[in-house]
């Protein structure tokens, strides 16, 4: 049965006129449009701002968007959804207020420790924090960093997020020292990957925030974002009188007009080095894998080349990938 493509433009159902960073509209597509309806999570928002975007928007405010246990398995499945759904090909996540995410709720660990006596932290799954920190996955994920990302919150665009843009007021910190806890969930070797021994050392051992224009310099970090930055001048319309969110939704965008299966193997390409280490066998990897020999002369390569040839835009299909 052929599924119902995006519209042309995706209206608000709630549009905003204010200017507040962190005024974001949820925007809706009818889940008949995708192969299979997307989870249902407290924890976040869903959007879809413009066509084969996701848009996941942590939602507790009122906790600095902290995750909880179940938190952690709900974003698990929203992130294995949109990985497996054709329609959906960047994914974006954000959060809401004041802060990204200001890592795991202490006051639900508190309860844990006080009342089994339990050491251990709380369970995440195999994707780690979030469902990001330690994530696999096949598509590229943009964090827009609007505020405190803190702990946990650190861990899941260290170790989950392909690129990173971030509003001035933004910090970057793994302050777990200061509290007598270690960051476990995965970020510790790759930030070092991606910064460098030392600049990781500094960070994790002194608990320190790290500035948005810091972390830029130390290569966390793709762009920091102004408020006052206006959009692109072919920038998809997007309502919500948010900057960071509009760069980040215009960059996806970039990235989703090209081959949705090139992305997906150049994607695993860089990961296979970045994660196992060795550059030679992240090549080896990637040209003995499923990925490239379901891709190797498939319906998108031979569309992408037939285009150029004949000097026009490649019409993708939805990935098989």
């Amino acid at each position: 049965m052929a599924r119902t493509p995006f519209p042309a433009r995706v209206r608000s159902s709630s549009p905003s006129s204010s200017s507040s960073p962190t005024s974001i509209p949820t925007f809706h597509i009818p889940s008949p449009a995708f192969h299979t309806p997307p989870p249902i999570t407290s924890i976040a928002h869903l959007s879809y701002p413009a066509p084969y975007i996701l848009l996941v928007t942590l939602s507790r405010p009122e906790s600095l968007n902290c995750i909880d246990t179940k938190g952690h398995q709900r974003l698990a499945a929203v992130w294995a959804w949109f990985d497996e759904e054709p329609l959906l090909r960047v994914g974006i996540v954000t959060g809401e207020g004041r802060a990204f995410c200001a890592g795991a709720d202490l006051k639900e660990w508190n309860t844990t420790l006080s009342t089994r006596g339990s050491s251990s932290s709380p369970a995440t799954p195999p994707s780690g924090f979030g469902g990001l920190s330690r994530r696999t996955g096949k598509k590229p994920i943009i964090a827009a960093v609007n505020g405190a990302c803190l702990g946990g919150g650190c861990e899941m665009v260290v170790g989950g997020c392909d690129l990173v843009l971030a509003s001035p007021e933004a910090i970057f910190a793994l302050p777990e020292v200061k509290v007598g806890v270690v960051a476990l969930a995965g970020a510790l070797p790759r930030l070092s990957r991606i910064v460098g021994r030392q600049r990781a050392m500094e960070m994790a051992l002194t608990g320190r925030n790290v500035s948005a224009e810091e972390a830029m310099r130390w290569g966390l970090v793709n762009a920091v974002v102004p408020p006052e930055t206006k959009p692109p001048a072919n920038a998809y319309a997007y309502s919500g009188g948010n900057e960071l969110v509009t760069q980040a939704i215009h960059l996806a965008l970039t990235i989703a007009d090209n081959s949705p299966d090139s992305v997906i193997v150049t994607r695993a390409g860089i990961s296979e080095a970045w994660l196992e280490g060795g550059v030679e066998a992240g090549t080896e990897r990637l040209l003995g894998g499923e990925f490239y020999r379901t891709m190797n002369g498939g319906e998108n390569m031979r569309e992408g080349v037939r285009a150029f040839v004949e000097k026009r835009r490649p019409r993708w299909v939805e990935s098989k990938l």
